[in-house]
């Protein structure tokens, strides 16, 4: 029996649906060339998996050894839990958004947002939490052991998590008690919220915790300069009690440019995101900003690897399995 051209096209629509049982219903199927495909999912799955691995890495070696466990290092185990999140969750379900259907349902769409905002929001108090450190320890040394200790540490960043997963609960409480209020067709994933209200949240959470660490990381700036050639000018004729003192302060100024370089890769990484948003452009349609926002998920473990001996080393007795040894936990890292 010979379809009509009317029948040939009902069919062929019916193919490009998500449920083409439910033609009345059912969203479209994403769209895109497969040069562009194929691209896509080779750059966001390889972020991915770095991300997971390196992040991974960061994680069991401040957790592992106990010569790491500083406060500078606590603050940088939350960012690695973070950029582990988004390489292991976030980014697989963004290859998925830009390729296929949505087929998990309304609950997990939400879910999957909401999580996304929690992750990339406590990354953000990570960043001002490290500025603080660096601030805390350039401009006042003589009270940084006693202003600033692991304890201390650990407490700041359970705030963060805590004050991030509250803020954002309370900003996604409509949209959590009724997921498919955005959906217009079955097989979306989408989160619509009000211009204003993006706007709002956009000064909230990244341009006021911007400001605040490019404010901190200038008076560092200045301080660590001034610092410098000051080390330079009295290291003719020292005491050696100046000397350890000079190679404390030396410490300090390095991991101050160490994380100098991590913030400003952040911003480098983030900040078109949020311009192309404010613009009124679907970051998800500017496959380059996308790539950028979160590469720097793998990129933050990429600078302790060129800047920190203590990541190679620790990586090294990781991938060895010597962390499986006893006592591999006092393992010294820092000669």
């Amino acid at each position: 029996m010979e379809l009509s051209s009317g029948q040939r096209m009902e069919i062929q629509d019916g193919a490009e649906l998500c449920f083409p049982q439910l033609l009345n219903t059912s969203c479209r199927k994403p769209t895109s060339h497969q040069f562009e495909a194929v691209l896509l999912h080779i750059v966001m799955s390889s972020i991915s998996v770095l991300s997971v691995v390196l992040n991974l890495l960061i994680i069991i070696s401040v957790s592992h050894f106990r010569q790491l466990h500083t406060p500078t290092n606590i603050l940088l185990l939350s960012l690695a839990v973070s950029d582990f999140l988004v390489g292991f969750v976030l980014l697989p379900g963004e290859i998925y958004l830009q390729t296929q259907c949505w087929f998990l349902g309304d609950v997990m769409c939400s879910l999957y947002y909401v999580l996304g905002c929690i992750v990339f929001s406590t990354s953000v108090g990570d960043m001002v939490l490290i500025s603080v450190d660096r601030y805390v320890a350039i401009c006042h040394p003589l009270h940084y052991p006693t202003r600033v200790t692991v304890t201390k540490a650990k407490l700041c960043v359970c705030m963060c998590w805590f004050c991030s997963v509250f803020y954002i609960s309370v900003v996604f409480k409509d949209y959590l008690n009724q997921p498919d209020i955005n959906i217009s067709c079955d097989g979306q994933c989408v989160l619509v919220i009000s211009y204003i209200a993006f706007v709002s949240d956009l000064c909230l959470t990244f341009i006021a915790p911007v400001v605040a660490i490019i404010l901190l990381y200038v008076r560092v700036f200045v301080v660590a300069v001034s610092q410098a050639h000051a080390m330079r000018s009295h290291t003719a004729a020292v005491t050696h009690q100046q000397s350890v003192t000079l190679s404390t302060r030396k410490s300090e100024l390095k991991a101050a440019r160490t994380l100098g370089v991590l913030v400003l890769v952040f911003l480098i990484c983030f900040c078109p995101y949020y311009c192309v948003s404010l613009a009124g452009i679907s970051p998800s349609a500017v496959k380059f900003v996308i790539s950028m926002f979160y590469s720097n998920s793998c990129l933050n473990p990429v600078i302790y690897a060129l800047f920190y001996p203590w990541f190679r080393k620790a990586a090294k007795h990781i991938v060895t399995l010597q962390i499986l040894q006893p006592g591999s936990c006092n393992v010294s890292m820092l000669k």
